[in-house]
């Protein structure tokens, strides 16, 4: 099991007559990417600015690598937030060079990190222009530089990808998936389900300023998953068990008939044989519910 390198214990935050956070407590273990998923509102954006010192816990306590959070720590975290904020009328290798050096590295380190990250990012050849001259798009991937260039060991990211095209999504998801493999740990808050099934290792679910589910993404999906099955056959077929609901027949692209079925109960062997007893089987699976079904689920229950 790996080490736990942000752990969140019974953090609450309060705002006059508001509750932002209520005994709120999560583990991210080092190496991993964890996703911080939630509606509009339910506190993720106050946990994020608390792991960043810019507010502080009413109560519970934030601990970085078994040390309780201190401002010495903030040269270990980078911070893509969701509002992004650039110098627009400096250079682009300036603006990197100076976030870099007030991280703690030397000016020459700071050039050759700014000049890796920008050929890393496909920016290179925009490295003397202002910031104001470059489309969002390059901004965005600028601020993500930010971020990373000085090498955090806790990378929180609110929202990456809002505003990449396809092919910059994809060359930002690929740079994520380096970070992790070099062993950055990364914290990831979104709207987006299908990129925290293609990311995240585990999550935390909060709404409401509540916890209300957390796990690994296999566990959350696995204590999820309904008693129902696609069934794909070379002929018709209606269940002879009664206690065997219909819920959806189509066709697949290949002209096989599919039928999607509810078992209530009776066993994977027992509708195997009702349906080898009618046709021939081509395919039979279990529907595991994806990460945005979960999450409708629960945020609408």
């Amino acid at each position: 099991m790996p080490n736990t390198l942000l752990q969140i214990n019974n953090v609450s935050k309060f705002y006059k007559d508001k509750v932002a956070l209520k005994n709120v407590s999560i583990a991210v273990p080092e190496g991993h990417i964890y996703g911080l998923l939630g509606p509009n509102g339910a506190g993720k954006t106050t946990l994020i600015r608390i792991i960043n010192q810019i507010t502080e816990a009413d109560e519970g306590a934030v601990l970085l690598n078994g040390e309780p959070l201190n401002a010495a720590h903030i040269r270990n975290i980078g911070y893509l937030p969701e509002e992004r904020g650039l110098y627009k009328k400096i250079k682009v290798i300036r603006q990197l060079e100076y976030f870099a050096q007030l991280r703690g590295m030397s000016s020459k380190e700071a050039t050759q990190k700014a000049n890796d990250w920008l050929k890393a990012m496909e920016l290179y050849e925009v490295r003397n222009k202002k910031i104001e001259e470059l489309s969002k798009g390059m901004q965005q991937k600028i601020q993500f530089i930010v971020s990373v260039i000085h090498s955090p060991s806790l990378l929180i990211l609110d929202e990456p990808f809002s505003g990449f095209d396809p092919v910059n999504a994809e060359l930002l998801t690929q740079k994520i998936l380096d970070l992790k493999a070099a062993g950055t740990t990364i914290l990831y808050s979104t709207h987006r389900m299908e990129s925290v099934e293609k990311l995240c290792d585990s999550m935390a679910l909060i709404h409401q300023s509540q916890k209300i589910l957390d796990g690994t993404v296999a566990d959350i999906k696995n204590q999820f998953k309904s008693d129902v099955f696609e069934v794909v056959t070379n002929g018709p077929y209606s269940p002879s068990i009664d206690k065997i609901d219909v819920m959806q027949t189509s066709i697949t692209d290949a002209g096989h008939p599919s039928v999607l079925l509810k078992l209530n109960g009776v066993s994977n062997n027992d509708c195997l044989r009702d349906v080898i007893n009618q046709t021939e089987l081509v395919h039979f699976s279990q529907k595991i519910p994806s990460i945005n079904d979960i999450f409708i689920q629960l945020v609408t229950a």
